[in-house]
């Protein structure tokens, strides 16, 4: 297993300003969204959960592993604090709506799990665990992890949620028959269950928090577990209890599944959009420790729930009793009295866990049933240190309440101003305010990437916010309201807003940025000689009057002109772009280049990436501006491609670095006359479980293939093709894959055209490959076929199916499981060559 040390190749690489950081993410989700503007059916609802002191902790390995129905059932029919935990943020997964991968990927899955809690009323935490990619086994994932750390921060969540029960969402049992990652997250939920009250256990946490044993922990099985529906209905369920999720709740209109299926659509990237179902729906649980509630129905059965449980609680449930008694759907504001009346009772509340979530929770209340509206917008989404901007306050009380706005204070920015304004019912208060960003405030930054990790863990040493969801934001302002002639604070992030012609009202985190950011145009390049090639450098200007100088720095061996440029950009938002040309050096070899800029005695080196999807907020990364340059000796057959997008798909701006044209067609444009010409046709992976025009197709792609055409499948899962009839031969597709990228390629037909025409294919054309070999290889296939390699895991059995190539007429069909679509990007040089033979084939005789 020593091959595990190199299983995942992702690395953190430093950013330089005025600190060094690896990777900064400057915005996340629950900044920069629109408020929550609540109906009198969910403020209903938040009363009925501010009367109810119980939590959950759901725990699992990645996003989009939680059961949804269960997590919006529990938070929304049993008002339990619910929380999921998930161990990873899933950086090593795919992604089938764009091109963001790795470090990219897991600000998304981030995004995408927060957004999916705002629906199910679900909360989020995380361990710094890191997703290295597909693991067959526990025992390969716990000894990638840093597991003492990860142990450590499992204790570390249910510390800070404090669970009355936990729930597994994996069996802990069953390492090796489902992700590895799966199965040790369940492992360590199981472990952990009873260290989490000992203060001997992990003592650094007690500063912060106090140990806590919960009193149950379940593993939620189902009949997926069992193999089958009707083994699961013959399963003795003795050890199990039931619930029935499928409740439907009147106030909103919708049945809990409904709910479950809209937060689970969410997960967009991984493709998990979900149907709403209606009716009775069963799950089931698993007791593995504590006590079985008696009537295995309710999992809080026995356990105190209710304000009585904290010291000086008795009160409050009689006024939260009351609260619910006489709520007025048509008028909330009738409630703000007594709503203050609770906010002042839970202050005399002993217990700090409860009390700090309540207050919260009360305060929503009495925002919401008065229609407050608290905002502090800027006119700018990126700003730097130093730079002035407007601030633009809006309050109003549109609900008949007694309420003053005594004062206005900012946080991170110079802004304190007293008012003693009385709110006059839906009468607004707007005020604009001139504020300077100090020159030491921190660039907007993800907490958890901004120093270098190793391959299984973040490296986050802060134990306060170890498990965050995402980073604080510093810029803030606090509104200081008397209700009733009670004080309370509200605070708000500062957010940028503007009108969308498409969307309209559209809001933006602020954003924290260096005044001057790079990207290289390319992510790669290719050098099949020893010929030169131009490299632009584009830099950008976040602030204005910026002047400096740029360069990039080479290892010996390789060349450059000009040595440096000066450049000078004078207004915000302007970019230029600066032209190297790189010579390379004369034995092959991978550089990874950065360029950077000087100015004023500062270094900058880093790009700025949008993230713009209409299902999560605008998110903004700052990476190292980089690329790969690579020296290889590779010969090119064929000069023009046609190519089908897949998911996440890079290969064909790879292409174009070792010279081919590739013209990008859609499934419904596939035609013989668009063929006509075309050296090869290529397929992105998944496209066969993406694009449905594609079985229309098949009969012009056979064709094409039969007058002398060549057509590259590359990966798609069993599950979800659009055609059975995936190749001219027969082939099954499995869930085989090779996660160890080192794994031994061994050649099963050495003299096969493709390892030899026109690059000679050997062992070192597999050096350097990232993350893994291939995966859903075909299982089984017709004798036409021609499998190339063969390759395992240790100590599995071997896979022939990475490559799989046929004659068919005149032309050449392939499949492949080999994972390109990680590899080209990355610029591995023997991936290039061996693509290129593939790409090549029949455009000789083989030899």
């Amino acid at each position: 297993m020593d091959q595990i040390k190199n299983k995942f190749t992702k690395t953190f690489h430093p950013i330089a300003y005025v600190m060094t950081f690896q990777v900064l993410l400057l915005a996340v989700n629950g900044f920069g969204q629109a408020p929550k503007k609540h109906t009198s059916g969910e403020i209903y609802q938040m009363m009925e959960k501010l009367g109810f002191l119980g939590s959950v902790l759901y725990v699992a390995a990645h996003p989009d592993d939680e059961n949804t129905r269960l997590i919006s059932y529990l938070a929304n029919d049993k008002k339990a604090i619910t929380t999921y935990l998930s161990l990873t943020r899933g950086d090593g997964g795919q992604n089938l709506i764009g091109p963001e991968i790795s470090e990219l990927l897991g600000v998304m899955r981030t995004q995408e799990l927060l957004m999916a809690r705002s629906v199910d009323n679900g909360k989020q935490m995380f361990t710094r665990a890191n997703d290295f990619g597909y693991s067959k086994n526990a025992e390969e994932t716990i000894k990638i992890w840093d597991t003492e750390k990860v142990k450590a921060d499992v204790v570390w969540a249910i510390r800070k949620a404090r669970p009355d029960v936990i729930i597994n969402r994996f069996d802990h049992r069953t390492s090796g028959e489902t992700h590895g990652h799966h199965t040790a997250s369940a492992q360590l939920s199981y472990e952990l269950f009873d260290k989490a009250g000992d203060s001997k256990v992990y003592p650094e946490h007690i500063k912060y928090v106090s140990p806590w044993k919960p009193q149950r922990l379940f593993f939620n099985t189902s009949w997926w577990f069992y193999g089958s529906e009707d083994k699961f209905k013959k399963a003795d369920k003795t050890a199990l209890m039931s619930m029935d999720v499928g409740v439907y709740f009147p106030l909103l209109g919708k049945s809990n599944t409904e709910i479950a299926a809209e937060s689970r659509s969410n997960h967009k990237c991984q493709g998990f959009g979900s149907t709403g179902t209606r009716g009775m729906q069963m799950e089931y649980l698993e007791l593995l420790k504590g006590d079985m509630p008696p009537n295995k129905s309710d999992i809080f059965e026995g356990i105190n729930t209710t304000w009585t449980r904290v010291e000086n609680g008795s009160r409050l449930k009689i006024m939260t009793n009351q609260l619910l008694a006489n709520f007025d759907f048509k008028n909330p504001a009738a409630s703000v009295i007594g709503l203050v009346e609770i906010y002042k009772a839970i202050q005399q509340v002993k217990d700090p866990f409860w009390k700090e979530i309540k207050i919260k929770e009360v305060k929503e209340l009495i925002s919401a049933c008065m229609g407050l509206y608290l905002e502090a917008k800027t006119n700018t989404h990126k700003v730097t240190p130093g730079e002035f901007i407007n601030l633009d306050i809006e309050v109003i009380n549109r609900l008949n309440a007694d309420v003053l706005l005594k004062e206005i204070k900012g946080s991170g920015i110079q802004l304190d101003t007293t008012l003693s304004l009385a709110l006059i019912t839906n009468e607004p208060f707007k005020w604009t305010k001139q504020v300077q960003i100090p020159e030491n405030t921190s660039l907007t930054a993800p907490y958890w990437l901004t120093k270098k990790g190793s391959l299984g863990l973040y490296n986050v040493e802060d134990q306060a916010i170890i498990g965050n969801p995402e980073t604080t934001r510093t810029l803030k302002t606090t509104f200081f309201l008397s209700v009733y002639g009670v004080d309370i604070p509200y605070e708000k992030e500062l957010v940028y807003k503007f009108n969308s012609p498409e969307n309209g009202e559209t809001y933006r985190p602020l954003e924290i940025v260096p005044p001057l950011s790079l990207q290289v145009k390319e992510p790669v390049y290719i050098f099949p000689n020893k010929e030169s090639k131009e490299i632009k450098v584009t830099v950008h200007a976040w602030a204005k009057d910026q002047k400096g100088t740029i360069n990039i720095p080479l290892p010996q061996g390789w060349s450059i002109s000009p040595q440096s440029i000066d450049f000078t950009i004078a207004q915000k938002g302007e970019s230029k772009d600066f032209v190297f040309t790189i010579t390379p050096s004369a034995i092959n070899e991978e550089i990874n280049i950065s360029p950077q800029v000087i100015t004023d005695g500062k270094m900058y080196n880093g790009q700025i990436i949008d993230i713009n999807y209409d299902h999560i907020p605008f998110q903004t990364v700052l990476m190292q501006a980089e690329s790969k340059l690579s020296r290889i000796n590779i010969d090119t057959r064929g000069r023009r491609i046609a190519y089908v997008m897949g998911a996440g798909d890079e290969i064909p701006a790879s292409l174009r670095q070792i010279g081919y044209i590739v013209d990008i067609l859609k499934p419904e444009d596939i035609s013989p006359e668009r063929l006509n010409g075309m050296d090869a046709l290529i397929f992105g992976v998944r496209t066969y479980n993406t694009e449905e025009n594609l079985k229309f197709k098949q009969n012009i792609i056979f064709e094409y293939v039969k007058n002398g055409g060549n057509v590259i499948i590359q990966y798609n899962t069993a599950n979800g093709l659009v055609t059975k009839d995936l190749a001219p031969f027969p082939l099954t597709i499995s869930r085989n894959r090779v996660t160890v990228e080192e794994a031994e390629m061994r050649f099963l037909n050495p003299d096969h055209t493709v390892l030899n025409f026109p690059n000679k294919i050997t062992q070192k054309d597999f050096e350097g490959w990232v993350q893994e070999r291939g995966l859903y290889f075909p299982g089984e296939w017709d004798t036409q076929f021609t499998p190339i390699f063969s390759c395992n895991d240790p100590g599995e059995k071997p896979q022939d199916g990475s490559l799989l190539v046929a004659k068919y007429g005149e032309g050449y069909y392939m499949y492949t499981g080999l994972s390109f679509f990680r590899q080209l990007p990355a610029g591995v040089s023997g991936a290039f060559r061996l693509f290129s033979n593939m790409i090549s084939i029949g455009q000789n005789v083989q030899p």
